[in-house]
């Protein structure tokens, strides 16, 4: 509907030959509704407060310098877009986390197009509500978790998308705490010192069609609920401590049609419950699924598990867990009907992946004939390890999972 304030509003032009010279100046001037222009050039100014719902364009990308003076644009206010900005230079502090950009207690943001470089906190969204985080590229330079930052962060958050942003060299790519109905779709999170993406206390997300490559860790989902994460490629995050996905107390997620490849463990999981793992493919990991404890009525259903060095290790004797339909590299049962099921069931737990958590200095063992004896007699006659724990129908060939 059109209102009176769309006739009234008008556009401020901000550069170094107009009346208008600054950013903050131009903020001042606008009325709400207003638009404003802001030409290129590099334009030294912090601590910008916006408390009007105006559109902050940038054209052919000018630079704000915050000249470590602190945070640089702090939103207050509801329906404010910020677009098409170069951010440089956030203040560091051990008490404060200075942000390029801060949403608070706000809705209707719109953030988009926004490079980010040299920074503490990249968006930082704060008790904000019904807004888009959209197509930002964020390049920090953490080399520790302590004196680093978040590239996108939110807080006690609802209903927001974080959509097609690459964000790199940062803490944690993307971090959520007490924030619910997130969509995390389409970004690219790479080379994180901590996190590709963390939730703490976080239920109704979403996470889909995401690349996290080369992170201490790449997701990790903590104490949260009805999750949905498909169709994300998790790989390469490698090392002493790293996993391609964490799920320590999840209660009723999909775990769907994503690729987890060449991580030191492709999912570790405790405490969580009620979880489906259909249409992955494990490919090439130290552990594909390490399942930890205190986990049931988990479905494991129709995944490839190719190449790794453990399939699934297990921390226990009890199984209240369901492995159905999958295909296993590693299995070399026989299929005389030719139905594609093969006719001997499959034993995923290996004797030695039980060793090795008990003592990993054994992993040295690995390849020697010793162990090939040990985990075909485990197979036979299970002592250490679930005895009803194995997939009755295993598939002979591998499963076409379309990514498109």
């Amino acid at each position: 509907m059109f209102s009176l304030k769309n006739l009234w509003s008008q556009t401020i032009t901000v550069c170094a030959t107009c009346p208008v010279k600054s950013i903050k100046e131009a903020v001042k001037q606008a009325a709400e509704g207003d638009s404003i222009l802001v030409k290129k050039g590099v334009y030294k100014e912090a601590n910008i407060k916006i408390d009007k719902g105006i559109t902050l364009i940038g054209e052919n990308l000018p630079t704000i310098d915050g000249q470590e003076k602190g945070e640089v644009i702090t939103i207050g206010t509801d329906n404010v877009t910020i677009d098409g900005f170069k951010i440089i230079n956030v203040g560091v502090s051990y008490t404060t986390d200075y942000a390029a950009v801060r949403v608070v207690n706000s809705k209707g943001f719109l953030i988009q197009n926004l490079e980010l470089e040299k920074l503490f906190f990249g968006i930082y969204l704060q008790k904000s509500n019904d807004g888009k985080v959209l197509n930002n590229k964020v390049r920090g330079e953490a080399v520790t978790e302590f004196n680093s930052g978040n590239a996108v962060h939110l807080w006690y958050c609802k209903n927001v998308e974080v959509i097609g942003n690459d964000v790199q060299n940062v803490r944690d790519g993307i971090y959520l705490e007490f924030s619910d109905n997130i969509t995390i779709k389409d970004n690219v999170s790479k080379n994180n010192i901590r996190y590709g993406l963390h939730f703490m206390f976080s239920n109704n997300n979403y996470v889909i069609n995401n690349t996290f490559e080369t992170n201490g860790a790449g997701i990790a989902l903590m104490f949260s609920k009805f999750m949905q994460v498909e169709n994300n490629i998790i790989q390469k995050n490698w090392g002493t401590a790293a996993y391609g996905l964490l799920l320590k107390e999840v209660n009723d997620a999909n775990i769907k049609n994503n690729l987890f490849f060449e991580n030191t463990v492709g999912i570790t999981v405790e405490g969580s419950n009620r979880l489906e793992y259909t249409n992955n493919d494990f490919t090439s990991n130290g552990y594909a699924l390490k399942v930890k404890g205190a986990c049931y009525q988990n479905h494991v259903i129709n995944n490839n598990f190719l190449y790794n060095s453990f399939d699934i290790s297990y921390n226990g004797r009890i199984n209240d867990n369901k492995f159905d339909n999958n295909f296993w590299s590693n299995y070399t049962g026989y299929d005389l009907n030719k139905n594609g099921i093969g006719d001997v069931p499959y034993r995923p737990v290996k004797l030695f992946s039980y060793i090795v958590n008990r003592t990993p200095e054994t992993i040295i063992l690995m390849r020697s004939l010793f162990i090939d004896i040990i985990d075909f007699s485990e197979k036979v006659s299970p002592v250490f390890t679930p005895d009803n724990l194995l997939d009755e129908n295993p598939k002979m060939k591998r499963i076409d999972h379309d990514r498109n």
